[in-house]
């Protein structure tokens, strides 16, 4: 991690234990009013949009968002798109609905322990005081014309009331912190004139505005440093559009000069000059698209803009995206750590689908969507505009050498295997994974995350090598597991060889892994795939490898049915065990699969992989 790791580690540890961290950040300030109502109504700087009054757009009311509605409207939550508990209309914000477990909301954020055994998942207290349920009623209130202003108001005012300034969880992370204010604000411009938004409550929610604000600010080297990922990229971004938009808050100008600044940093530090991201996440990839469609508008709208960087990795993120993605469903590899993050969600369509985020940046970066459209565009305030250049998904080879991605697509199937280097801290251990899609159907699948906080060996599954269709020797991850989210003896590519013939591409890679074992073990995975019918053969040889450690060769598919497989070791024919294994499509949802584990006591197994159609 570094010397400015661990000297900010360190500094903010003594801070911490001598109390001088808890004096930036007071608790229950002393009111204060920087806006008025009336001011602010008159004054608003250039949003998305000034007030519903202004979006003319309307499409038919959907079954989906009338359901969805209909829940929340009687306090029933939806968790990372998928789990529902039923809160209640006295939901205290600070229950982890499933455990039961309540925090302590009179104590102060830093007192707050975030990963007790008991309390389960904290993300489940943070998923609903994100506020990103506002969508749903915002969306239904355009569609159905019914007000749904005092519904979300009473939510808002209900928070605040049981939400004392830097007391309990909901103040512990500064990105829920700002993706709060971000959602809060985009209800404001959409409720502008609405008679629900009264002066006392105005004055409530700009104050608490304003503190989290300064909340974030005086703890943003947490994530800029210590943390360096999409977390960093949301907070800096809330400091620019919080400076932007309410320019009246003190220290608002240094908010957003400060701010773009850092995002700036961020977005050329942490979006590879290739277009692959840090975090080697499809899902946090999309969180960090989200960001920047956010930020690119707005910016234009308040005649600013961003250093070219920004823009030039916004479309080099969209190529890479769009590469990996299936391009009838508009899923991609669920790869990479999975949290369920979906900020803004402007549309109906299944949390998988990418598209409509890639649309909307595609937009705001003056480019041509070649697919069909989708809803999200609209509230941004963007469309085609008559567009030349697009991002284009074509048949063939794609290599992101930086991110150590490679992806083979032809018209019937997609291949990704992923070969990289590590500069940035890896979350899983899954280097030389393969995924295989073939007519829209992900039949070799990885696994995702299911939690952050769960018992060991489900994290060990999750975040280790045996969720992926890679190899591992015997129960050894490719890495040795650190406490959290930390790894030592990161894999990393050594070398990566490509070739195309009439019939095949041929990829092989070599990485150097299980470090912890032996110093000198190095993976070398081949795949030839076939570009008329869908065959793969794969051969992993494992150099150094010990005696007396099993090579396992792992798959994992939700469609064992449609799969032969024919494996040689040694001349001898094998057959893969078959175990129950794990996937996670949503965050918190734990589902069997099929595993097959082929094993064998040398150091090369040779397979053949083909669909039965």
């Amino acid at each position: 991690m570094g010397w400015r790791y661990v000297i900010f580690r360190s500094g903010f540890e003594f801070k911490k234990r001598t109390g001088l961290l808890k004096k930036k950040f007071p608790l229950d300030p002393e009111f204060k009013s920087f806006y008025t109502l009336s001011n602010w109504r008159n004054n608003a700087r250039p949003f998305f949009f000034n007030s519903k009054e202004e979006l003319q757009f309307k499409l038919p009311l959907s079954k989906q968002l009338t359901t969805d509605y209909k829940k929340i409207s009687e306090f029933e939550y939806i968790f990372f798109s998928s789990l529902e508990f039923k809160l209640g209309d006295d939901f205290d914000w600070v229950t982890n609905p499933e455990t039961g477990f309540k925090y302590n909301d009179k104590s102060h954020w830093i007192d707050i322990n975030d990963y007790l055994e008991e309390a389960g998942d904290v993300k489940f207290v943070w998923e609903p005081s994100r506020f990103s349920n506002i969508y749903t009623f915002i969306r239904y209130e355009q569609y159905s014309g019914i007000d749904c202003s005092k519904q979300i108001f009473a939510e808002i005012e209900n928070w605040i009331g049981k939400n004392g300034i830097n007391r309990g969880p909901n103040f512990k992370c500064s990105q829920e912190i700002s993706l709060r204010i971000l959602n809060w604000t985009f209800a404001l411009y959409y409720y502008r004139n609405s008679v629900n938004l009264t002066d006392d409550l105005f004055a409530k929610i700009q104050h608490y505005i304003y503190w989290q604000i300064h909340h974030v600010y005086n703890n943003i080297n947490f994530s800029r440093i210590a943390v360096r990922n999409n977390h960093a990229i949301t907070e800096t971004l809330l400091l620019y559009i919080s400076g932007t938009l309410f320019p009246e808050f003190p220290d608002a100008a240094k908010w957003k000069t400060d701010g773009k600044r850092w995002f700036e940093e961020e977005i050329a530090y942490q979006i590879y000059d290739d277009g692959t991201f840090l975090q080697f996440s499809m899902n946090y990839h999309r969180v960090v698209i989200q960001l920047l469609t956010w930020a690119i508008r707005l910016a234009d709208l308040n005649g600013d803009n961003f250093s070219e960087v920004v823009y030039e990795r916004a479309k080099r993120s969209l190529l890479f995206l769009t590469s990996c993605m299936d391009k009838d469903s508009g899923w991609l590899p669920n790869y990479g750590a999975n949290d369920g993050a979906l900020f803004f969600k402007l549309n109906d369509n299944h949390y998988r689908d990418y598209r409509p985020q890639l649309e909307a940046l595609s937009y705001a970066l003056g480019l041509k969507w070649q697919h069909r459209s989708f809803e999200d565009a609209n509230w941004y305030g963007l469309n085609q505009r008559n567009n030349s250049e697009e991002i284009s998904i074509t048949n063939g080879y794609t290599a992101f050498n930086k991110g150590g991605y490679y992806v083979f697509r032809q018209e019937n199937s997609l291949s990704f295997i992923r070969c990289g280097n590590h500069h940035d801290r890896p979350s899983q251990a899954d280097n030389l994974h393969l995924d295989i899609w073939y007519k829209g159907i992900n039949i070799l699948h990885d696994a995702g995350s299911y939690k952050y906080n769960t018992n060991e060996d489900t994290l060990k599954y999750f975040m280790g090598t045996c969720s992926h269709n890679t190899v591992m020797l015997d129960n050894y991850d490719q890495m040795e597991k650190g406490p959290r989210f930390i790894w030592y003896q990161w894999s990393q590519c050594e070398n990566v060889k490509t070739e195309e013939s009439e019939d095949t591409f041929t990829f092989e890679g070599t990485i150097k892994a299980f470090q912890h074992i032996n110093k000198n073990i190095t993976h070398t995975r081949k795949v030839i795939i076939y570009k008329n019918k869908p065959v793969w053969e794969i051969e992993d040889t494992i150099n150094g490898k010990p005696e007396g450690i099993m090579l396992n060769q792992l798959w994992h598919t939700c469609y064992p049915e449609l799969l032969n497989i024919d494996a040689l070791a040694d001349g001898n024919k094998i057959v893969p065990n078959v175990h129950h294994g794990f996937h996670s499509v949503f965050y918190g949802k734990k589902e069997v699969c099929t595993e097959l584990v082929l094993s064998v006591s040398g150091n090369n197994i040779k397979n053949i992989i083909s669909i039965k159609e």
